[in-house]
Order: structure tokens, then C-alpha cells, then sequence
């Protein structure tokens, strides 16, 4: 790689299974330019979201400590400003950073360290989604609406977000090419997609043809599903009427033509770092916050501890790359630290408090050997009822509850879950191993009765600024395209010739 850092783009996606990939081994996904990626970086095989939902995901990507550290319990808790990012630490080693898309910051603060922000949320940044575990069916849940309306659409309101967000990503790309700061650059671009709902555009649709469309490899019946399971059911109001054969299929077809439609949009990022000749000397970061049940195990969308919903997409690229496949066991809290690497602070100098991730860069560039470091992820959000909790070690998965039956996997022998081993004698040790190391991260009563407090806070704040005159935290983006236009300061031909990228005089 070149001798100066290097500019860096992340381009995360919303509720992105990592199985509906080509790269991940799909054979019928459509993904050539997230695929081109992988040739030339660092595929992450067991890669996991730290909470399958997505705010405290990304708050917890972003600051490099688990949810439960900082009070990001549901997708109504704020954020701390107070709390460094990446973007903060980035910035103090003059990096410029720009977010571009959703973030779903919940509170005042809705920068966490971004100098720039081109677009507003996609979603609410008040204390609206404020999870509540007396709560059996949500007012701001899913519904069986996603499946009688799933199916193919010319645009609906996701489609205009993920547009918008591209076109100005793409068209920041462009300032950044002229360089008009002579900083290295990082570009966080968000889209909303594929999450539901389950639609398409004809064109994403037509990529696939319906019958190649696979149905859930496990199909659990509602009543053989665990306590949890069954709670998550009731939230989507889907108890006792789960989508029929052909709503499922056509959720699944629409939810690959909008994976497909991802796809588009990074290759127009990709496109233009070429067109600039900014690829040679940026870094590509592509994952997303959680992945999508897609009917497996008889569930949707996320907030489960199935490999279809936390097991998510990682892959890190740049031109000088050899590709490779790692299987270590990495989760997004390994980011923070990994772009402290990559913008040379390979020593975590800069960090001001201890994060619990650890930068990944050896394992891309192959420097370094494969690690072992357990990944834990947490579900504190509406349903749960008290911490759900996982730890990954090796190949074996364990998941705890207080309230439901602990749950452990044998993801090398078993990769769909189906049998719990939990009471096999034979996965003792690691049972006892996996419990220890939960104990020794969790205050399970403590974190419990901090979560109800949060909740009961939040519900009430909600309620008392609901009343009178709101006044809400959602970010108003600035017109970017202000910055290209004529105004009274400024000469015309100084003014129409200073801004041209890749100017050069036609040969004869």
C-alpha cells in the first residue's frame, strides 16, 4: 500500500444476511460489485453484529463497546455524545469524516463526531422507539403487511432515501477528488436497504427468476419454537398466522432484488473512486448492522441469535490486497480499533479509554495468524424480558437467558441450528466454559434492573414532550449543492473554471 494513510470508505447496509451474498457462497445472488470487493480483500467468514438491532449495533460499532456499556438498549435509547466514535478519533488524527445516509442516532447530538453530514435520518432520533418489556406486541413493530404487500413497486420511500443518499455521496466523492483539503478522507455511506419492506423495482426483481428462489432450510412450526422465539412472533403479530408458502417467496424474491439493488449503488460509489483515481488509495469497508431471518426458523426480520440474523457480511478491500477468507471468529466491535490501524495509529495510541474490540488489519493483510477472542453479542431491546446473551468461542455458540431454556450450538457439525446441545453431556466443558465467560461480562440483575429504569425514563419523556409544542433532534442536512453555485462574492469565469475535475484539452 502507499507510503501515505489512506482515504477510507465504509458502505454499510441495513439488515443485510450475509447469505444472500455471491461472495458468502450464494449461488444465485447477483452482488458482481460487492463480490469484486472480496478479489482484492479480506472476506470475514464469522463475522457478527454485537446486538441484532439496529441503533445499538451501530452505536456500538461506532464507540467499540458493547451496548449494555453504554445504555444503548433498544432503537429508542440515546446515544451519549459524551461517548468517543471512530469518528472523533478519526478526525483527531485529521482524517475529514462525512456520514452520508442512516445512522439512527437517537438524541441531541447527531454528528458523534462526523464533521459533515449530508442527509437527515431515515428514522426518528427522539425517544419514539423506546423498547418496553411489558410490552407484548409493540405499537412501532412489524406486521403481517410486509408479506400481503411484498412484491414489486417503481418506488416506495426506501427507494428515494437510498437514491438521495448515493447521489450525494457520489457527488461528495467528487469535492473529495478535487482536493480541496489536502487531508486523508473517511466516507461513511449508510443505505437503508435491503431492509424490509420486501420491494423491488422490476428490474432488481427480473435478475432472478422466481422458481430459483430457495425456501428456509429449517422450518420450525410455531408450536415447537423456544419461549423467545415465540415472544418475537407475537411482537410481529404473526402468532397463528404465519405468511403462506407463496407470501414467502415472494418476501424472498423481493428481499434479493433489493440486495441486488445494494449492489447497483456500490458499483456507482466504486465507479467513481476509479473515475477520480481515488481507488488506488482508499480502503473499502462493506458490512452491515444485523442480518434477516428470512423465515428461517419459522422467524423474520431480526432480534434473534440465529446465524441468519447476527451473523453478518465483512469485507475489507483495497487494490494492493491479495484476497483471502478468514475464519476467525470478528464482530463490528473490532471496527473502531481497525481504522485506528488503518489511518496508522497501529498502536491504539490515540484512544482514550480501553474498547473492547481489536483491529482486524494483520488479519487482512495476513501479517498476522488467526486469533481466538470469544465475540459476545446482547439482546436488552422490547420482548426480551431480561438480557439475552451470546458468546461465540470456536465453533460453539451459547445463548443465555434467565427467563428462557440456555441454548448451545455446534455451529461446525450443525451450521442451521437444529439441534440444542445444551444438555448433552459431551458439550459439558465447553457449556461451563461459555457460562463462566457470561458471568464474567454480564451483572445479569444489575444490567436487568438498568434497563427497566432506562425504559421507564424514556417512556415517560416521550410522553411529557408529546405534549404542547414538540421540538424535535432529527437532523436538517445543509443543500451541498450551495457550494456550486454563483453567488455575488464571486467572479464568473474564476467561479466557472476552478471547480473542473480531469479537465484536459482534446487531441486532434
Amino acid at each position: 500500500m502507499q507510503a501515505d494513510r489512506p482515504n477510507i470508505l465504509v458502505i454499510q447496509a441495513d439488515q443485510l444476511a450475509a447469505t444472500a451474498i455471491g461472495a458468502y457462497h450464494n449461488p444465485i445472488a447477483q452482488t458482481p460489485h460487492i463480490d469484486s470487493l472480496a478479489a482484492s480483500g479480506a472476506i470475514f467468514d464469522s463475522a457478527y453484529t454485537n446486538f441484532p438491532l439496529c441503533a445499538p449495533s451501530r452505536f456500538s460499532m461506532m464507540s467499540g463497546q458493547l451496548a449494555s456499556t453504554i445504555g444503548a438498549f433498544d432503537n429508542g435509547a440515546e446515544f451519549p455524545s459524551s461517548i468517543p466514535t471512530f469518528a472523533h478519533y478519526l478526525r483527531n488524527l485529521d482524517y475529514q469524516t462525512c456520514l452520508v445516509g442512516k445512522m439512527h442516532f437517537v438524541g441531541a447530538d447527531q454528528l458523534h463526531g462526523f464533521e459533515q453530514r449530508l442527509t437527515t435520518d431515515i428514522y426518528p432520533g427522539d425517544f419514539g422507539w423506546t423498547g418496553d418489556w411489558t410490552e407484548v406486541r409493540p405499537e412501532f413493530g412489524n406486521d403481517v403487511v410486509t408479506f400481503t404487500d411484498a412484491g414489486i413497486c417503481q418506488r416506495n420511500v426506501q427507494i428515494e432515501y437510498d437514491d438521495e443518499v448515493c447521489h450525494r455521496a457520489r457527488r461528495k466523492l467528487y469535492d473529495l477528488a478535487r482536493k480541496r483539503d489536502d487531508r486523508p478522507f473517511l466516507l461513511f455511506t449508510s443505505f437503508t436497504h435491503p431492509h424490509d419492506p420486501f420491494q423491488c423495482r422490476q428490474e432488481h426483481w427480473d435478475r432472478y427468476a422466481h422458481e430459483d428462489i430457495g425456501m428456509p432450510v429449517v422450518h420450525t412450526a410455531q408450536q415447537d419454537m423456544d419461549p423467545y422465539s415465540l415472544r418475537l412472533t407475537a411482537q410481529y403479530g404473526l402468532t397463528g398466522n404465519p405468511p403462506s408458502e407463496a407470501q414467502a417467496r415472494v418476501a424472498r424474491h423481493a428481499y434479493y432484488g433489493s440486495v441486488s439493488y445494494v449492489d447497483d449503488l456500490v458499483g456507482e460509489l466504486l465507479a467513481v473512486l476509479r473515475e477520480t483515481g481515488l481507488y488506488d488509495n482508499t480502503v473499502i469497508l462493506l458490512t452491515t448492522d444485523h442480518g434477516e431471518m428470512l423465515g428461517e426458523h419459522g422467524l423474520w426480520y431480526k432480534k434473534s441469535f440465529f446465524e441468519a440474523a447476527c451473523r453478518i457480511p465483512l469485507i475489507i478491500s483495497h487494490p494492493q490486497l491479495q484476497a483471502r477468507r478468514v475464519g476467525s471468529n470478528v464482530s463490528l466491535l473490532d471496527l473502531l480499533p481497525t481504522l485506528l490501524d488503518i489511518a496508522g495509529d497501529s498502536r491504539q495510541q490515540s484512544l482514550v479509554e480501553a474498547v473492547a474490540g481489536h483491529s482486524l488489519w494483520d488479519l487482512v493483510t495476513a501479517s498476522g495468524s488467526a486469533w481466538e477472542h470469544p465475540v459476545y453479542a446482547e439482546n436488552l431491546a422490547e420482548g426480551a424480558t431480561t438480557p439475552l446473551l451470546m458468546v461465540r468461542q470456536g465453533h460453539i455458540k451459547y445463548v443465555y437467558s434467565a427467563v428462557d431454556p440456555e441454548q448451545l450450538f455446534d455451529l461446525e457439525q450443525d451450521p442451521h441450528e437444529q439441534t440444542n446441545q445444551i444438555d448433552n453431556p459431551e458439550y459439558g466443558a465447553g457449556r461451563a466454559q461459555l457460562s463462566k465467560l457470561v458471568q464474567r461480562h454480564w451483572d445479569v440483575e444489575t444490567l436487568s434492573r438498568d434497563i427497566v429504569a432506562s425504559q421507564r425514563r424514556r417512556l415517560f419523556l416521550r410522553a411529557a414532550l408529546a405534549k404542547g409544542e414538540p421540538q424535535g433532534w432529527d437532523f436538517a442536512a445543509a443543500d451541498e449543492l450551495e457550494a456550486h453555485c454563483l453567488r455575488a462574492d464571486k467572479v464568473y469565469s474564476k467561479w466557472a473554471y476552478e471547480g473542473i475535475l480531469g479537465y484536459r484539452f482534446p487531441e486532434d
